[in-house]
């Protein structure tokens, strides 16, 4: 059977602190976390970072420099991947009155100030969430219109870090073939399918395969869902010949009523992977399957 790379995302954006004392919240949790998510099997960490003192989520340079460096001085060998989402966040003032946007929940930046880690850390991989939608209830809105999205892939691609293309939803998937048709991605074209989050991609059957029947064939992907289908999801991307993606960003359970770690969660992927005769990837072998430079 082909190989299979597990990504671990650590910590993710949500308010889940407040649901399980299991996710990271300190650079040094969250850097501690990764590295026993890699030494459990997972290839690649995907990180966010949190305010220290509230667990809400940030985008502040010097705590992803923390983290990066905690890793990288570590004895555990694993890929990194940034997350360039924050900065693109909206909520509008209400349903009545939409303008001005309410000053809690809105966080809008530009491509350049989006990417000031990645250029400061140069990860090997970073996201770029291909599209804008609403997202989870009320008035928030994840915005990322073409225009940022062009210059952000157009500032990664002159760095010489991969692009990881967050995919929510069908219309996010014509947009990422746009930025290839412009060159402004390179090859290996990697994309993450992101099901079943509110109000995208259902995560059922039928949704998730025309999303895979829709990728070009050179393309490698990726696919997670939330909460109790995470899991299942794992045998079910790689059957459909993708990748996995675990962690506590989206799912903080291991199984009904029990809290997982991080590390929890990658080796129950590895013990699915394994029983199903799939090679679990290293992170040397995925460098090398995605062209990516470790620095």
């Amino acid at each position: 059977m082909a190989g299979v790379f597990i990504t671990c995302a650590i910590t993710g954006s949500g308010d889940t602190t407040s649901k399980s004392a299991l996710v990271p919240i300190t650079p040094q949790q969250i850097a501690d976390a990764a590295i026993d998510a890699a030494d459990a099997g997972a290839a690649i960490v995907h990180i966010h970072v949190r305010d220290p003192e509230t667990g809400d989520p940030a985008r502040d340079v010097e705590l992803y420099a923390e983290v990066v460096e905690r890793i990288r001085a570590s004895s555990t060998d694993v890929v990194l991947n940034l997350t360039s989402g924050m900065g693109g966040d909206l909520t509008l003032g209400s349903a009545e009155q939409p303008l001005p946007p309410a000053d809690e929940g809105t966080d809008m930046a530009g491509a350049t100030e989006r990417l000031a880690h990645v250029r400061e850390l140069m990860p090997e991989i970073t996201t770029l969430d291909c599209g804008t939608m609403n997202f989870g209830e009320g008035d928030y809105i994840m915005v990322n219109s073409p225009s940022v999205l062009d210059e952000m892939a157009r500032q990664v691609q002159k760095l010489g870090v991969r692009p990881e293309i967050e995919i929510f939803d069908t219309g996010h998937l014509w947009l990422a073939k746009r930025l290839v048709d412009q060159g402004l991605i390179d090859d290996p074209v990697m994309v993450q399918l992101c099901m079943g989050i509110p109000w995208g991609a259902p995560d059922d059957l039928n949704t998730f395969m025309a999303m895979v029947n829709n990728l070009p064939d050179d393309w490698i992907f990726s696919a997670f869902s939330l909460g109790r289908s995470q899991l299942p999801y794992v045998g079910l991307a790689a059957i459909a010949g993708g990748n996995v993606r675990v962690g506590l960003e989206d799912n903080i359970y291991l199984s009904r009523g029990q809290l997982a770690t991080n590390a929890d969660l990658v080796a129950r992927a590895v013990t699915i992977l394994e029983a199903m005769n799939y090679e679990v990837l290293s992170p040397e072998a995925v460098r090398d399957k995605l062209h990516l430079t470790k620095h």
